[in-house]
């Protein structure tokens, strides 16, 4: 259990009956993060519960363990983990951060939080969650905790895919570590959705990397799983470490966005061309109001003014 630095429960896709991945990642088993040198490091675990009433649950000697009543197996297993992970909370997939615009085929009218993509030719989905994202659920897993992500962009966007571009750096790791993680075949239809996501988060912004660093994103015992989760209250005194710096990467983000001139043709922010215009635009108002002025007050006598003395 100490071990454990991530665990997610999600919904389980194209399945007529509603299931759950619990996804339990311990330390060094992101796919991002190689263990130190000689030491062993634990792969990911992928275990599938059905939706349902947790109907027997016994503990390793044989005792059987209590649970409310009605209440799912899918939640009791996160009450049991959350209980006893020092180091994580279980994370479930959150409308605030992300919905596919596409709706779950499988289950109408269900709301559906993952997006297909293609590593290489390995067909996956991706979950885009409070604490990271995550590539499932082949093995091996990949989980870009915010603190691991260097950069994202898109490439090959096209009229009905494009390609998100994951540059991801291991923890502790140098630039030379970084690796690109690129997953295709994207539908465009969730362009939108991912846009909004990584802009949130600034994710896009290399520059951004080493602050989401510095931060502890830990959805640990203070906050429980919802603490993730970015709130309009974020600046209050029991904000969490990753509310606190979420709001920071945002007001940041909202600074930028006040600087951006939408009449500007440089959509860097450098404005050469439009500054210059402004200020002929200014001269060429200042001679206007120049000659209206002379024209009020001498009225008609500046017409009798001889043009030569």
């Amino acid at each position: 259990m100490e071990k454990i630095r991530h665990a997610l429960c999600l919904p389980v896709p194209e399945k007529t009956q509603k299931q759950f991945n619990f996804c339990i990642i311990p330390e060094y088993a992101d796919g991002i993060t190689p263990p130190p040198e000689g030491t062993a490091a634990s792969e990911a675990m992928v275990f599938t519960i059905a939706d349902g009433p947790a109907k027997a649950a016994f503990s390793g000697n044989g005792e059987q363990l209590g649970h409310g009543p009605g209440e799912s197996a899918e939640a009791f297993i996160r009450k049991i983990l959350n209980e006893n992970m020092p180091h994580a909370n279980v994370v479930r997939p959150d409308d605030k951060q992300f919905v596919s615009a596409m709706p779950e085929a499988h289950r109408k009218g269900e709301k559906a939080f993952h997006v297909k993509a293609f590593r290489g030719s390995k067909e996956g989905y991706l979950f885009l969650l409070s604490t990271g994202i995550l590539f499932a659920f082949k093995k091996p897993l990949v989980f870009f905790s915010f603190a691991t992500v260097d950069s994202v962009s898109y490439t090959s966007v096209l009229q009905r895919t494009f390609n998100l571009n994951v540059m991801a750096r291991p923890a502790n790791g140098s630039e030379e570590d970084i690796q690109e993680f690129e997953f295709s075949m994207i539908d465009q239809d969730n362009f939108s959705g991912i846009d909004t996501y990584i802009k949130r988060h600034g994710l896009q912004d290399a520059s951004l990397a080493e602050a989401r660093r510095a931060k502890v994103y830990n959805v640990n015992k203070t906050g429980g799983e919802d603490a993730a989760a970015p709130t309009a209250e974020g600046a209050g005194e029991d904000e969490s470490e990753l509310q606190k710096a979420q709001r920071e990467l945002e007001d940041q983000e909202d600074e930028e966005e006040e600087d951006y001139n939408p009449d500007s043709d440089d959509s860097e922010g450098s404005g050469s061309s439009s500054d210059e215009d402004d200020e002929e635009e200014d001269e060429d108002a200042g001679q206007d109001s120049d000659e209206d002025m002379i024209e009020n007050e001498l009225g008609s006598e500046a017409e009798d003014i001889p043009e030569h003395h």
